[in-house]
């Protein structure tokens, strides 16, 4: 059995499992936020219900996505502990902050929100959800410093056969971090922004609660919005700050074999791993160099010229990633994000002319547009996790270098199956649970439940 493939497989099913979550939390906790401040802005009882139950929803996401969090943390210790001991003085700081600080608010402060219905000064309520969504996304950063470092790694020495840091302000620097987090943040809100309008719509389309769910609408799709192009805008500069960074990423994700000057956009391909080559292909003549350098003309390395690079550089060894998978995520990625946009905007138009309510196809069709942010943000991690291989730390060390050498296979492989059917009954009780509040009036979940019903969302 293969050691090596039975821990990737394992930590890439639970980390997929887990960003189900993430996304939703991160813009959730901003838009509900949002929703409290008209709260408490205007006293209307119509945004405390807003609130409310679109806050119940948030914390079901919440607790579901704490739960599956935490045993990534251990696969490093367990199954990536050569990694671990590579980089630990490195990868251990930012996730140390992460959960000491920014999980500590959040958790912290999502309690004195639950508990604090009239009970604590309006203000002081308020500011309460507020940190909630600032250390919600607070804790993604420091995340997302700690893998900023393995894409692009700087502020280190290597010392005794480890990485040691020596410029923390290096690491939160990191120009891929500035890149990436923002990406990241911008893209729950997308997903918050669509969720909200996925439910909202079935609602009116069954005629429920008309008034409340049309402004929810309104709220969500303003918000899905301006998430979706700030997505565009903001992955356009990351993939041109890849092209230098990690450009054999980018190749794959291109199916570009070839240096071609100028470059053209494979828009699909029938691709030859084997081969190196497209035995099909449709392209948009210039478009690739356009998308690098914002002119259409100037050079894009092709996969084969960068791999002679590597290999002159880092020494014999096969160092192309999974060109089929790259190529087709990175299209699901844009196509789900240009169908976003072209939704949100149709949906704008739509509330502008008081149409919304009667547009039956359209509100149908946004209950199952609730996926394309997910498809987005998965095919994405894809891209973005895939594309490093065969490096764990780029240029520095190879995935095969840094799994532990002591746990055997066998015993990953059973974990790996554990880890897979819990993680899917979990995302089974999500699921369950966020139909079955988001199915209910607003007027059932705007009285404070009692205290033992909200310690359990299980009821």
């Amino acid at each position: 059995m293969d050691q090596l493939l039975f821990a990737r497989w394992q930590f890439a099913i639970t980390t997929v499992y887990h960003f189900l979550f993430v996304p939703l939390t991160l813009g959730l906790s901003i838009l509900v936020a949002i929703m409290h401040t008209q709260y408490y802005r205007t006293n209307d009882l119509k945004y405390r219900k807003m609130t409310k139950f679109w806050g119940k929803l948030f914390l079901i996401n919440f607790a579901l996505g704490v739960a599956t969090g935490i045993v990534q943390e251990f696969q490093f210790g367990m199954n990536w502990s050569e990694y671990s001991r590579f980089v630990g003085d490195i990868f251990g700081a930012p996730l140390a902050i992460e959960a000491l600080a920014a999980f500590f608010i959040e958790s912290t402060f999502l309690g004195i929100w639950i508990f604090g219905w009239d009970k604590l000064p309006k203000l002081l309520h308020l500011i309460s959800i507020w940190l909630v969504a600032f250390a919600s996304n607070l804790s993604a950063f420091w995340i997302l410093v700690a893998n900023s470092f393995m894409q692009n790694p700087q502020g280190f020495v290597l010392n005794n056969g480890r990485a040691e840091m020596v410029n923390f302000f290096d690491l939160i620097t990191n120009p891929y971090v500035w890149h990436q987090f923002p990406h990241v943040v911008t893209a729950g809100i997308t997903t918050a922004g669509f969720f909200v309008m996925g439910i909202s719509a079935w609602h009116l389309a069954k005629k429920h609660d008309v008034d409340f769910f049309q402004k929810s609408f309104k709220y969500s799709v303003v918000y899905g919005l301006i998430g979706v192009l700030a997505v565009c805008g903001i992955g356009h500069a990351q993939g041109q700050f890849l092209m230098d960074v990690q450009p054999m990423k980018m190749a794959a994700a291109e199916a570009h074999w070839e240096t071609e000057d100028p470059a053209s956009f494979v828009a699909i391909a029938a691709i030859d791993e084997e081969a190196g080559e497209n035995t099909f292909s449709i392209e948009i003549p210039n478009m690739l160099s356009f998308m690098t350098y914002n002119s259409f003309s100037g050079e894009v390395k092709g996969i084969h010229d960068l791999q002679a690079e590597y290999e002159a550089k880092y020494g014999e060894g096969n160092y192309v990633p999974q060109v089929t998978p790259l190529f087709w995520s990175f299209r699901a990625m844009v196509g789900a994000g240009g169908l976003m946009v072209l939704l949100a905007l149709i949906g704008i138009v739509l509330l502008k002319t008081g149409k919304l309510q009667n547009s039956k196809l359209y509100l149908k069709v946004m209950l199952f547009a609730m996926a394309l942010p997910y498809i987005a943000n998965t095919t994405g991690w894809l891209i973005t996790e895939m594309g490093r291989q065969p490096w764990i730390v780029y240029g520095l060390q190879k995935t095969a270098e840094g799994i532990s050498t002591v746990v055997p296979a066998s015993y990953i492989l059973i974990s790996m199956v554990g880890f897979t059917l819990v993680y899917g009954i979990l995302a089974v009780v999500d699921v369950m649970l966020l139909v079955k509040y988001g199915k209910k009036s607003p007027e059932a979940l705007e009285e404070a439940p009692t205290a033992s019903e909200e310690v359990s969302l299980w009821t």
